[in-house]
């Protein structure tokens, strides 16, 4: 008995530890479905689970969190087509009306006509500082609001650092506009 409690109390530090180690993250999607107590979908996306990814790979939209954020940090994997559209949108002002008019839209869009706001940019706000090509590979998207100060970071590498006080709070979205587009380890941290 002496020893099941020991061994017991072990296992809960180290959960404890492990806990502490993930800083906060929580995870939106990482496999399993899209639970709808965390996703709405908005649009005529395909949507769809495959193993540990969720995958569109035909029609425009969005699955928006139902929770609104204000500063908080974004990290999620993403494999797009060297054609794809897609990227996240954050602080949106309105869940059904999800666009770069009403969210800070960050961009990932190898071959966007206007290459001013490519891939790691934010659209009609800041240009990517570094040109980096998604297609056909995994990528690491991670992106901090805190306050006005906006901060984009693709694979390490800091895209964009810029401020804008148009939009503070709000729910955000994965998008798939065009090509196939594949997300996994979605995760969110609030930021005190």
């Amino acid at each position: 008995m002496k020893r099941t409690l020991t061994t017991t109390c072990a296992l809960l530090l180290l959960v404890g530890a492990t806990m502490t180690a993930q800083g906060g993250w929580v995870t939106l999607f990482n496999g399993g479905s899209v639970n709808e107590k965390i996703w709405t979908p908005a649009g005529r996306a395909n949507w769809q689970v495959r193993g540990n990814e969720l995958w569109s790979t035909d029609g425009a939209g969005f699955l928006v969190t139902k929770q609104s954020y204000g500063d908080h940090e974004i990290r999620a994997d993403i494999w797009v087509s060297p054609d794809a559209n897609s990227g996240i949108f954050i602080r949106c002002m309105d869940a059904n009306k999800v666009g770069a008019a009403t969210c800070y839209e960050v961009n990932v869009y190898d071959t966007r006509p206007d290459q001013t706001y490519r891939t790691g940019g934010i659209v009609d706000l800041a240009k990517p500082t570094a040109m980096i090509d998604s297609g056909n590979k995994w990528n690491t998207l991670q992106i901090t609001a805190r306050g006005p100060r906006l901060i984009v970071r693709m694979n390490g590498v800091e895209t964009v650092n810029v401020e804008d006080k148009k939009f503070a709070r709000g729910p955000f979205a994965l998008q798939a506009g065009l090509g196939v587009v594949r997300f996994r380890n979605v995760q969110v941290r609030e930021l005190k």
